[in-house]
């Protein structure tokens, strides 16, 4: 203080400072004092004029703005590690791009996944519509050696059959009606990288064959072409097709089965990891409400409870439909769903322990009758799982669950 008045003396400049007075009753005030020069006509300071304003009340609401800014801040700052909190938990539980998750069922396939990634096996992913099957197959390409090379995604079940061959191994000039150049198919293209054939059960018998003989000798024919044209590309399909008992009902060909089959990777269904929906939630909402400019740092606790207890048939993709639609109509912070969005069953009571062994004792019934009329066969159109209408990994299940000897009908 001393300093400052020195240096003001000697320079002329207005000297002003804040301090706190002690008055006669003990009640200590802030008060602003200011001391300014009077120069006489030849430059030099004749005189100091001093005055003193109390500030108490500015000085006590500069301080709780203070106080709120720290707060704020601190705020600030909780929400930034809350933030790299959960980023790093959905990185730890996401270990192949936007596949998020951290339940049983899920760290297997990714396990899976990353060891069959740096190699160049075929691989073919299965698993009910929606459950992210193409993400697994653009994981499994981004950390292969051929990352830096294309990723072309086929869906085949979306292009007609009469052009199905000339898109995916191309055509020559003339080869048919429109064919008024050579065109690369999707398989030229991807030379050097990864194809995705999605739904790869509804490709034609024709194109079937065509698909073997790039998979056998890696090479391919284009429609209208004579000369084979040698391709380096890994082959990743999915189906959410029974292949095997399409084989067996002659709409599949066992050949091309087995060359497709050769590391089989199932995605589990929704409702089969309940326990990564929050996570699920909580990244889904982040992503939407990013790219709409605003803001999600809350899950409604109902609408929590709401998907956790919902059947969710479509999977991971009908979860983000319902995300993004409640983040599209969101008007705070916090996500909410309105409970009509999700059709419910009606809940039925849960039967006793004796329903339970009645119910089984009838279920072995219906297997074992089946397996007699199928003489012990279980896949097939002349199978036992044809004759009962599910799947034949369905009707394996049941049969080991209810120590059922399949092996016995075979003669009966």
């Amino acid at each position: 203080m001393l300093t400052r008045w020195s240096a003001c003396r000697a320079s002329g400049d207005v000297f002003q400072y804040e301090t706190r007075v002690r008055r006669a009753d003990g009640q200590y005030l802030w008060f602003l004092h200011r001391n300014v020069p009077q120069w006489d006509d030849q430059g030099n300071i004749v005189m100091w004029y001093g005055s003193s304003i109390e500030i108490d009340d500015r000085k006590r609401a500069e301080e709780e703005l203070k106080k709120a800014f720290d707060e704020i801040k601190t705020l600030r700052d909780q929400l930034h590690k809350e933030n790299l909190v959960l980023k790093e938990e959905i990185d730890q539980a996401s270990m192949f791009e936007e596949i998020v998750g951290a339940s049983d069922a899920i760290k297997q396939v990714l396990a899976v996944l990353c060891k069959v990634a740096p190699t160049d096996s075929t691989v073919l992913i299965t698993g009910e519509t929606g459950t992210g099957k193409e993400l697994a197959a653009r994981a499994i390409h981004k950390r292969s050696r051929r990352a830096r090379n294309a990723f072309v995604a086929v869906n085949c079940a979306a292009i007609p059959p009469s052009l199905i061959a000339s898109e995916l191994f191309g055509h020559e000039k003339g080869a048919f009606t429109g064919a008024t150049q050579r065109r690369s198919g999707r398989f030229e293209v991807a030379d050097g990288g990864t194809i995705f054939l999605d739904e790869v059960g509804d490709l034609p018998a024709e194109t079937q064959i065509a698909l073997l003989r790039v998979l056998q000798e890696r090479e391919l024919e284009r429609v209208g072409g004579t000369h084979a044209v040698a391709i380096d590309v890994r082959v990743i399909a999915a189906t959410n097709r029974d292949l095997e008992a399409a084989v067996e009902a002659g709409s599949f060909r066992r050949d091309l089965f087995y060359r497709l089959n050769v590391f089989p990777i199932r995605m589990p269904s929704l409702h089969e990891r309940v326990e990564d929906i929050p996570l699920l939630v909580a990244y889904l909402a982040q992503r939407y409400a990013g790219k709409m400019g605003k803001k999600i740092n809350a899950i409604d606790k109902r609408t929590l409870e709401l998907f956790q207890t919902y059947h969710w048939p479509g999977n991971v993709r009908e979860l983000q439909n319902v995300i993004e639609r409640a983040v599209i109509l969101s008007e705070g912070a916090t996500l909410a769903v309105d409970e009509n969005w999700l059709p419910r069953t009606s809940p039925r009571p849960a039967p006793s322990g004796a329903a339970l062994a009645a119910l089984a004792d009838q279920e072995k019934e219906m297997i074992e009758n089946a397996l007699t009329q199928s003489r012990g066969r279980v896949s097939g159109p002349l199978g036992a799982a044809a004759r009962l209408g599910i799947p034949r990994s369905t009707l394996e299940s049941r049969i080991k669950s209810l120590n059922i000897n399949k092996h016995r009908f075979q003669s009966a």
